[in-house]
């Protein structure tokens, strides 16, 4: 398999540069502390909320670099860009039915 990042699992993402994408949630109602140091995916969460502490993602990673970014961005962009060749295309079709 590709070792890129889109086929990492989106917790070891998130470990990559703790702090920017993703910091601690700290829920002490039900005891002690009991965020770990290593992030796994039993303590991160994307978007739940969980019992006791945990790691969560921030916004940084959740809308420019993790699941929720990229493609709709660039889908727009590749949309523009066909719209003007298709009216390209008929602009010039156009031109040499005329010319005939």
């Amino acid at each position: 398999m590709s070792r890129t990042d889109k086929t990492r699992p989106w917790w070891v993402g998130m470990a990559d540069v703790p702090m920017v994408t993703c910091r601690p949630i700290h829920d002490h109602r039900f005891g002690r502390c009991t965020l770990q140091d290593d992030i796994t995916a039993d303590s991160a969460s994307l978007n739940r909320r969980m019992s006791g502490c945990y790691w969560g993602a921030t916004d940084y990673y959740l809308f420019e670099c993790g699941p929720l970014s990229g493609g709709r961005e660039w889908y727009d962009f590749r949309r523009e860009e066909r719209r003007r060749s298709r009216h390209q295309a008929r602009h010039e079709l156009r031109a040499y039915r005329g010319e005939d």
